[in-house]
């Protein structure tokens, strides 16, 4: 498997992002025309916005946490040529955890079930994170 498929996750990783920056705007004009939004508070309150946006926007804000971790540990695996099928497989599976925390989040947003997505892909990504250690570590030595 070519190293570079791992770029793959990482790409449908950043289409998800800019899908829900894509679905905030529509919301966010939407709110506008319908007299939604709270136009004193709407520059700098979240709370100037219907819940959908607020959801999408507290959503966006999460795009930029675990995945941001998850692009420079993909980064460090791919540098040091450490890429296989499990890692391939780990970094799948985190991508498609992270999908569906999207989708509980900006939908039912049922905090206990997104919270146990939320750990998974936190695991998933922690295991990443061992493997490109261990190959740091062991390329430093070599």
């Amino acid at each position: 498997m070519s190293p570079s498929y791992l770029f793959l996750p990482m790409l449908v990783q950043v289409m998800l992002t800019m899908s829900v920056f894509i679905r905030l705007g529509a919301a966010k004009s939407k709110a506008a025309s319908e007299g939604e939004v709270n136009e004193e508070r709407r520059a700098l309150h979240d709370d100037a916005w219907p819940e959908p946006v607020i959801k999408l926007n507290n959503n966006i804000r999460n795009q930029f946490e675990l995945p941001v971790l998850f692009y420079a540990v993909c980064f460090i695996l791919w540098a040091l040529n450490t890429t296989n099928v499990f890692v391939h497989a780990v970094a799948w599976l985190f991508v498609i955890s992270r999908i569906a925390h999207t989708i509980i989040h900006t939908g039912s947003n049922f905090v206990p079930l997104r919270r146990k997505v939320f750990t998974l892909g936190f695991l998933l990504l922690a295991g990443l994170v061992v493997i490109a250690f261990i190959s740091v570590v062991t390329h430093g030595a070599a």
